[in-house]
């Protein structure tokens, strides 16, 4: 199943849909993001948010919820089942076709490295397990959920890691895929050694 997902991602990732993921995912944070930041802000009355924090308590994500009151955390949930579903879907496109479409050059086709542009479906998975168990929590508050309480930052923790992870590993990919571009070039003979 991987295999067969990992393949259908590179066929789907040519150097074009790169071009359009990455034009939509800097537009997407230059105009969406810093609203939705300022929504974020007014509506949980400076006690943060589970989804831009690296680690919290379940203890700390009640005193969130109670925090935001009965409109923030209305607020907070519609958030996670609107823009929180899109943006993670943004920044896996990207993440994914940039991921595929240099994973091809850089590696050869049999190689297990290939398998690298799942990583970025990997962090989406977690921030959307992080969404269910977040929201999960604000919907029953006061009411305790505590497995779920505790899963919560569990699964912010591996989003981040794996987020952050994907970010990088595309930029080691794209240094990567430069230099064998340099190198190539480097050892091809100009047309004056024919002469």
């Amino acid at each position: 199943m991987l295999k067969r997902l990992s393949a259908a991602l590179h066929h789907f990732s040519t150097g074009r849909v790169a071009l359009i993921t990455l034009l939509v995912f800097v537009v997407f944070t230059a105009l969406v993001l810093p609203w939705q930041a300022a929504e974020a802000d007014r509506v949980s009355k400076g006690a943060g948010s589970p989804d831009t924090s690296l680690w919290y308590t379940p203890a700390e994500l009640y005193a969130m919820a109670g925090t935001y009151g009965p409109e923030g955390r209305q607020a907070y949930l519609l958030a996670r089942w609107t823009f929180d579903v899109i943006w993670p879907l943004v920044y896996t496109a990207f993440l994914v076709a940039g991921t595929s479409w240099l994973t091809r050059r850089v590696f050869n086709a049999q190689s297990p490295w290939q398998y690298l542009n799942l990583v970025p479906v990997l962090a989406m998975i977690l921030d959307l397990l992080e969404n269910t168990t977040a929201s999960i929590v604000l919907a029953r508050y006061p009411n305790p959920t505590p497995l779920i309480a505790a899963l919560a930052p569990v699964f912010t923790l591996l989003k981040w890691i794996f987020v952050g992870g994907s970010f990088l590993l595309l930029i080691g990919l794209a240094f990567t895929a430069l230099l064998q571009t340099r190198n190539r070039r480097a050892r091809t003979p100009s047309q004056q050694d024919y002469r």
